[in-house]
């Protein structure tokens, strides 16, 4: 681990890390106690109290751009790190998992501390209350500490997303990665220690087999901000919890989200959206996991998913052909068939896949592509994130009837509209309560577009300046004017 500027063993002895394809031993990692969380805590205070960081923007500046080139420096030993790991197939590193994130996670919030408006002026008025002539000004100034909490189906994007825009600010970071893939925030931590100029304390780096080892954050007095990528459970634990130091908080959590597929659409392509439950065995918050059909060609499109599902097997996360690799762990897989067979039990048509774990895989976690047809949005498997390799096909009478079934979820973390009019589609867009929407097959995922959802699906947003913002507090100072 990475403490106050040392890479450390943990109190608490090591962990094992697995490989989730395999069930292989990739190795041992370092397992923090409670009390290894509070001096990296006590660190990160320190640094933030006592040392220039938080002022010094041409310093941060200086660090991200080393950081980022020590990790492009071993991106090809990370890249295999991931897919051993997360189960990452190799085709989705060179994607979100990897390669997407390192081009401008550190980067673009790098940049942005040359161009960000620090301070405005709001121009001199006579303040009625005073009758005197005053100059205004609003300053924007970090945080304090940021306790960083990474989930394990993108590791290392949400991290680096993560601690890019908090250091640009200013902010000092307490990172603590999830037990199930601990190697690559390791890595941050050894490549900050070694390569960069990043002072002691400003970046922790805590490993922890025990949950609760990570709640020293949320509780902590020491610590004023939780940024948590996760599941919306946790996440309102993490709100709860954090209200009695009143934490600022950016949740990103759970979806449940819909592509709407309009009768005017084609649907040779716009069914091909249907497969984005199948990436990393959609262990994505914002993977599309509804496909709302018309009535009137619903039949036609679910030919067309089933042909899909039926040819794109679940493979070896090596392999530069797969996309729908291992999910994480046994307990996941365990959760994933309870919800497939959850669904065969309300009525829903299991149309392709199966309820029980292949038999083609002796190791490893592994779980079939799922389609399920004639699926009522009110039914457990089209309302509960599933988090793995399962599509919800729902058919619906009208456009009004689609954007009622795609807005009747806890969730709102993002969505698809096809058509073939891009007019139809930004109008059924504005009526989506969703953070994320995506029209006729594009996504706006990059460093500079901001992310996460409405209602269950999270408080703030990841990346963009919106993201820039959250890390910041805003100070209006006024003075007499000269």
């Amino acid at each position: 681990m990475l403490i106050d500027g040392k890479l450390v063993d943990g109190e608490a002895g090591t962990f094992t890390n697995i490989n989730p394809a395999n069930e292989d031993v990739l190795g041992e990692v370092a397992d923090a106690s409670k009390a290894d969380m509070n001096r990296a805590i006590d660190a990160a205070r320190r640094s933030f109290d006592d040392t220039d960081w938080p002022t010094n923007r041409q310093l941060r500046k200086r660090c991200l751009e080393q950081l980022h080139e020590a990790i492009v420096g071993e991106v090809e030993e990370l890249r295999e790190e991931l897919i051993r790991e997360v189960g990452a197939p190799r085709a989705v590193t060179h994607g979100p998992q990897l390669d997407a994130p390192l081009e401008d996670g550190l980067r673009y919030p790098a940049r942005l501390i040359d161009t960000f408006a620090w301070e405005t002026d709001l121009g001199d008025t006579v303040v009625s209350v005073t009758g005197v002539n005053t100059t205004r000004k609003v300053w924007h100034e970090p945080v304090g500490v940021v306790g960083a909490i990474t989930p394990w189906n993108f590791p290392f994007e949400v991290a680096i997303n993560k601690l890019g825009q908090a250091l640009a600010t200013g902010n000092t970071v307490v990172l603590k990665p999830a037990p199930d893939t601990p190697f690559n925030a390791t890595r941050l931590g050894r490549l900050i220690a070694e390569k960069t100029d990043i002072p002691a304390g400003v970046v922790n780096v805590v490993t922890a087999s025990d949950h609760f080892v990570g709640e020293e954050l949320t509780i902590s007095p020491k610590v004023d901000m939780i940024s948590f990528t996760g599941s919306t459970a946790v996440g309102k634990r993490i709100m709860e919890k954090g209200a009695a130091t009143m934490k600022r908080l950016f949740l990103e959590l759970g979806g449940k989200s819909a592509t709407i597929v309009l009768e005017d659409a084609d649907f040779n392509t716009a069914c091909l959206l249907g497969i984005g439950p199948l990436m990393h065995a959609g262990q994505g918050c914002a993977a599309p996991t509804r496909m709302l059909l018309p009535r009137s060609r619903y039949d036609e499109g679910v030919a067309i998913l089933q042909g899909l599902y039926e040819n794109i097997p679940a493979g070896d996360p090596q392999d530069p052909g797969t996309i729908c690799g291992p999910v994480i762990s046994a307990k996941q897989q365990s959760r994933i068939l309870g919800y497939i067979n959850k669904g065969v039990d309300e009525g829903a048509t299991l149309l392709v896949g199966t309820t029980e774990a292949p038999k083609q895989f002796d190791k490893g976690f592994w779980v079939n592509p799922t389609l399920f047809t004639d699926v009522e949005n009110s039914m457990t498997i089209a309302q509960e994130e599933i988090f793995g390799p399962v599509l919800a096909v729902i058919p619906y009478d009208d456009e009004e009837d689609a954007i009622r079934i795609a807005n009747d979820s806890v969730y709102g973390l993002a969505g698809n509209v096809m058509s073939s009019s891009l007019e139809r589609s930004l109008a059924v867009a504005r009526r989506l309560r969703a953070g994320f929407i995506g029209l006729n097959g594009t996504a706006g995922y990059g460093a500079d577009t901001p992310f996460g959802g409405y209602k269950d699906s999270g408080v703030g947003r990841q990346n963009g300046l919106e993201g820039f913002h959250q890390y910041t507090e805003v100070k209006s100072v006024a003075y007499p004017a000269v």
